[in-house]
């Protein structure tokens, strides 16, 4: 079995790059899970995430919790927010196909912004819970 947190990473990712308003925002499919060291902005990474068990009446699954972070070096906080605003209209309430699992619930839970980095890089959270089953 492969891990609950991989296989909806691939899956979200994969829903996200056949956005094209997005990927026009981004400049191109600039979605990682680690942030190359010559990645351009704007990007978004996958923030921290975790995954609880949610078993219940004999079937298995769990309860993730994650975020997406969206990196920008526009002055401000516009191009920030307004990517991480459409990934939250892209992504709230879908069912993606994950390998090895079914989704019951994926839903957007928060939006923030912080200050700027040392390096000038502005960063908006779009914080997710969502609710798998494995598919046995």
């Amino acid at each position: 079995m492969n891990s609950p947190i991989l296989a909806l990473r691939a899956a979200i990712r994969s829903i996200l790059v056949l956005d094209t308003t997005l990927t026009g925002l981004l400049g191109g499919e600039r979605i990682y899970d680690e942030t190359p060291r010559t990645a351009e902005t704007p990007y978004v990474t996958f923030a921290d995430a975790s995954a609880r068990d949610w078993s219940a009446g004999g079937s298995r699954g769990h309860e993730h919790v994650f975020a997406l972070s969206v990196w920008s070096r526009q002055g401000g906080d516009a191009e920030a927010l307004g990517i991480a605003a459409r990934i939250a209209f892209v992504l709230d309430g879908t069912n993606p196909t994950v390998s090895g699992h079914r989704v019951v619930l994926l839903r957007v839970t928060a939006h923030e912004v912080g200050r700027p980095t040392k390096d000038g890089l502005r960063r908006a959270l779009v914080r997710f819970q969502a609710l798998t089953e494995v598919i046995v």
